[in-house]
């Protein structure tokens, strides 16, 4: 049982909030509100032995009040609510809150009438700090940054951060003060968290999860092969990208009784050694790795910080980013897991990349043409006309190493591959059908593909 936390606002004052919806919220039928949440939080200690498998057994060991905030995104319409709320942990990996599962996912989220709350939950979002490669931040803490608005925020530590997420959780299910869904009233909670949010999440599930149960399903979205200690601490050989690498594997704990999602991109596997942690799916954990992809893409670049969309290259390097089907597969996975939640309805089984592990590091097996084995396929990669590659730019940073690249095939190897536009149209259309039908796109997402391989564009066949 959690104890109750006092929900204040919505919050006014200082500047416009932090991490508002860069997208038109009222075109969508949707509205956005900010909100304390205050309170007593709980920290936790592990009994026993930290096992790969994950089955780890809590309990609780100090508390400490705090004051943090979530972003509310909502229909204003009722009838629109679907009754699902999605509950991110933002990611803190640029020095302060960022919201990519929202990024990721909000094309599904209005169309289907979800609730979406973002949940400031460590302490680098609440007070600012380094990124987590240790270099500048790209984006502030709360604090900091606006002290009008922000400055009476208090988080003790990342230690309370996973019961500072169950109590948020259970104030949109039964909020002491404002409510911060306005009268809507929710069914189901997913929780949601993708990269470094992933491994806390990975922690949070093993550990915590089974003496909660606040939420109903859980999606992880680009975790590393390690997970925090239940102090909040990474663990590992080395800050950053090479510690997520080099902690030791934890897998997810079997003996759940909700449905977790694990999706994988190529330089999850390889850069931040998810390689190493990989299991079996079970009746309630399925892993998709999806061919193509990078952890840091062109999308989610261009959508938090305003890179080329059309994998450009990053500043000051020529190598152009990773343009691969992370969000199309990602929106179809996350469908899945609702249905899966609430009908249950299993999502369809992935077929795993193929990676050699003879080597020191995980190493993604490639065709001629340098693209992925194995994996789930979609007609970027089974009619190509690029390398789309995870693997890291050498020598262009933390970033460099998580955004993979993007090399147009030239023009003779497009014309031995597809004689006619025609010819290329046809077979993207096939391989499109051919995802939908196996579950990995959904239909909404491969006409947008279709349509994009009509255009002329330089890296498409004319």
């Amino acid at each position: 049982m959690i104890d109750s936390v006092t929900v204040l606002g919505p919050v006014e004052g200082g500047a416009s909030p932090a991490n508002a919806a860069r997208q038109d919220l009222g075109a969508a039928g949707y509205i956005e509100a900010e909100y304390f949440v205050e309170g007593e939080a709980t920290s936790y200690e592990l009994l026993g032995e930290r096992t790969t498998d994950g089955r780890w057994e809590a309990v609780s060991d100090g508390t400490a009040a705090f004051r943090t905030r979530m972003m509310v995104r909502r229909p204003i319409d009722p009838t629109r609510f679907s009754g699902v709320v999605v509950v991110e942990w933002f990611n803190v990996s640029a020095g302060g809150d960022s919201d990519p599962g929202w990024a990721f996912l909000y094309p599904e989220l209005l169309r289907e009438g979800h609730v979406w709350v973002g949940v400031s939950a460590q302490a680098v979002g609440v007070d600012g700090g380094p990124s987590a490669g240790g270099g500048a931040a790209l984006v502030g803490g709360l604090v900091p940054g606006d002290r009008e608005r922000y400055g009476s925020l208090a988080h003790p530590g990342d230690g309370y951060s996973f019961d500072i997420y169950s109590r948020v959780g259970a104030a949109l299910l039964a909020p002491d003060g404002p409510d911060p869904l306005g009268g809507l009233e929710p069914s189901n909670l997913v929780a949601i968290g993708v990269s470094q949010s992933a491994l806390y999440l990975t922690t949070y599930v093993n550990a915590v999860h089974p003496l909660v149960r606040v939420y109903d399903s859980f999606l992880l979205h680009s975790r590393a092969g390690m997970a925090p200690t239940l102090n909040g601490l990474q663990i590992g050989g080395g800050g950053g990208v090479e510690g997520a690498a080099r902690g030791a594997p934890v897998q997810i704990r079997t003996d759940l009784t909700v449905p977790v999602l694990i999706f994988q991109t190529e330089t999850d596997l390889t850069v931040l050694g998810y390689a190493r942690a990989r299991q079996d799916d079970t009746d309630t954990v399925r892993i998709w790795e999806v061919a193509g992809t990078a952890h840091a893409d062109a999308y989610i670049l261009a959508e938090l910080y305003g890179f080329d969309p059309e994998g450009g290259a990053m500043p000051g390097s020529s190598v152009r980013l990773n343009n691969g089907p992370q969000h199309e597969v990602l929106l179809a996975g996350f469908h899945h897991l609702v249905g899966w939640m609430r009908d249950g309805l299993v999502p369809p089984a992935s077929p795993r990349l193929e990676v050699d592990m003879s080597g020191a590091e995980p190493v993604i097996v490639r065709d001629e043409r340098g693209n992925a084995r194995g994996g789930i396929r979609t007609p970027l990669v089974d009619v190509p006309v690029a390398t789309l590659s995870g693997d890291p730019v050498e020598g262009s940073g933390m970033l460099g190493a998580l955004s993979g690249f993007t090399e147009p095939f030239d023009e003779s190897t497009l014309a031995e591959l597809y004689p006619t536009h025609g010819d290329y149209i046809d077979a993207f259309i096939a391989s499109a059908d051919a995802s939908v039908a196996a579950g990995f796109i959904l239909r909404r997402e491969a006409d947008a593909l279709i349509a994009t391989a009509y255009d002329d564009q330089p890296s498409r066949p004319e």
